[in-house]
């Protein structure tokens, strides 16, 4: 890219360098925070002379910024030789089981070790619908919840996988053990949620009439007891809705958080957050075959089951 040459004018008189750089690049620039990184680099100049981001621009100065493409964050996720545990894979789709505490891809201030470094480094290609950030990914699991995860490594799968569930037509199976003895050996959850109001990244059951009931996104959850211990009980969970942290949400609904949940119980009730996602039926992107994919239970988990 061309060194870029600013000449400025009367109306951004007296505003800060890094503000009027922003502004007058335009779509050239990503962020306030890019061209702040050229300014501490010595890439911004005005009438030749280096600048720091408080600087502010006079009319008529010519501003120069040196930008070259390697000043461009890299949205390639870099590969990393990360074990995958591999149960099912043909020419259209992988699926993982994934361990407890790998994030399924990038995110700001988790950049490596994630389930998505690991695919780059595994496969040639992957689908990149969902963009680079996130190839192959058609749906998530928390970070530290263990399980089943559908990967696709073409576009087409993608499409039909991300159609099945938008239909809701894929049917998950989780197995949690919730705090407490569950009184009745089977139920249905049927809550809301919505959006915490103070934290972006948590969310929370939201009662008709409420406030935030207008937007929270209806939600439903079956459950079957597998069997009940002294202070805790194993449960089946079967999600008929995909929402952020539903089962996790729905459970401390009725009185049941997930054991280890430190968002939504006590983290220190068991050694990681005990959610598993034991199975996944879904059709077959290509075939259209009915396909059931499962995944065996974490050791931890099964002096409980």
């Amino acid at each position: 890219m061309p060194i870029q040459q600013l000449t400025v004018q009367e109306d951004a008189h007296d505003t800060r360098v890094d503000i009027y750089v922003t502004r007058a690049l335009g779509e050239l620039i990503p962020s306030r925070m890019f061209v702040k990184r050229l300014i501490d680099a010595g890439k911004v100049s005005a009438n030749g002379k280096s600048v720091k981001a408080h600087y502010k621009v006079c009319a008529g100065e010519t501003i120069r910024v040196d930008i070259s493409p390697d000043d461009y964050p890299d949205d390639r996720i870099k590969p990393e030789a990360i074990a995958l545990d591999i149960v099912y894979e043909d020419e259209d789709i992988v699926a993982l089981n994934k361990p407890a505490g790998m994030t399924v891809h990038p995110a700001s201030g988790n950049y490596g070790g994630t389930l998505a470094n690991a695919l780059v480094h595994h496969f040639n290609a992957l689908s990149d619908v969902n963009g680079a950030r996130r190839p192959g990914i058609v749906h998530r699991l928390d970070r530290e919840t263990s399980g089943i995860i559908l990967v696709a490594r073409t576009n087409m799968a993608h499409a039909r996988l991300a159609k099945q569930f938008e239909e809701r037509t894929i049917e998950k199976k989780y197995v949690a053990l919730v705090e407490g003895e569950v009184q009745f050996d089977e139920g249905v959850v049927e809550a809301a949620i919505g959006r915490h109001p103070k934290y972006h990244d948590l969310r929370r059951v939201v009662l008709t009439g409420t406030t935030g009931s207008d937007t929270a996104k209806h939600a439903v959850t079956s459950y079957t007891v597998i069997r009940r211990s002294p202070k805790l009980t194993a449960v089946a969970l079967f999600p008929e809705t995909g929402r952020t942290h539903q089962l996790r949400l729905h459970m401390r609904h009725i009185g049941h958080p997930v054991l280890g949940d430190e968002n939504y119980g006590n983290k220190g009730s068991f050694s990681r957050l005990a959610l598993h996602a034991q199975a996944i039926f879904f059709k077959h992107p290509r075939t259209g075959l009915p396909l059931e994919l499962s995944v065996p239970l974490p050791g931890e988990f099964l002096p409980y089951i």
